[in-house]
């Protein structure tokens, strides 16, 4: 299985020009034999919106994101933009493309309110954390900060994802003598969720500046060892390209049992209680 990963430069609120630097990577990734080519967050239309995201909302079934539906024909792809529901309740949403059809929607589900971020004005909290089939593995997507949240990782393991697809708009802070803050702080969580469920992580990740915030770059592909196996540039834009080998996943889920060993009764029993304890119905016992 081929990978891409699109490390793109989004210009902001600009869909016309980001359609076409997405046809332009699609087009580059045909060449290069690509099987599924990733791109970062929002990737259509840029991060820092403020009141721009409902002028550049769009439904799954617009012209927009249908003409960049109809280029998945013998590759798969997956984007984000800013999804317009039915109750007209705006996402931050990744659409997984297959055979020309929208194959999976994930909205982001932890919308970020702290230091620059302020999602959650904006944006509708997603409710499902889910994996789905794709033409080569079980998969899921999550959005950026949904990958902070350990339960996000462990709840795509126990339903079945060998691969986990990660889009984000992350800056580039903190440098010092030991490289990139934020990459090195990405790059553990990571390589540390991969080693832990082994499975395959793919972290799509933006670069350009918006407001004076500069996006690192760094995308990379972490095999089920927890390995960092192919990485991007910092700052630069780029096409990085992988093969996986699947049966890495195999390998690693037999040296280190822990998907096997896990006791997901024990660990519904426990939250339950959690949940009944704080809604002031149960005790700790």
């Amino acid at each position: 299985m081929r990978v891409g990963i699109a490390q793109i430069r989004p210009r902001l609120g600009r869909m016309d020009i980001n359609l076409e630097l997405h046809r332009e990577m699609i087009l580059r990734a045909r060449t290069e034999g690509v099987d599924l080519l990733v791109f970062p967050e929002l990737s259509l239309t840029g991060y820092n919106l403020l009141d721009l995201t409902y002028e550049v909302a769009k439904e799954p079934l617009s012209p927009e994101i249908q003409s960049l539906v109809k280029l998945a024909d013998g590759i798969d792809l997956v984007f984000g933009f800013v999804e317009n529901s039915p109750e007209h309740i705006l996402y931050n949403s990744a659409a997984y493309v297959s055979e020309q059809k929208i194959h999976y929607l994930h909205r982001k589900v932890y919308l970020p309110t702290y230091g620059m971020f302020d999602e959650a004005r904006y944006f509708g909290q997603g409710n499902t954390i889910r994996s789905f089939p794709t033409r080569f593995a079980q998969a899921g997507i999550l959005v950026c900060e949904d990958m902070w949240h350990t339960s996000s990782s462990y709840l795509l393991a126990q339903d079945g994802a060998l691969l986990i697809i990660v889009t984000s708009n992350s800056p580039g802070r903190g440098v010092t003598s030991a490289g990139l803050g934020t990459q090195n702080s990405w790059y553990s969580v990571l390589k540390t969720q991969a080693h832990l469920h082994g499975m395959y992580l793919l972290f799509a990740n933006r670069v350009g500046t918006e407001d004076g915030v500069t996006f690192f770059g760094g995308s990379a592909v972490i095999d089920p060892s927890g390995e960092v196996e192919q990485q991007a540039a910092l700052f630069e834009e780029e096409l990085l390209i992988a093969d996986l080998d699947l049966d890495k996943v195999r390998r690693a889920r037999f040296q280190m049992p822990m998907l096997r060993d896990e006791n997901l009764d024990l660990t519904i029993r426990e939250l339950n209680r959690i949940q009944r304890k704080r809604s002031g119905e149960g005790t700790w016992l």
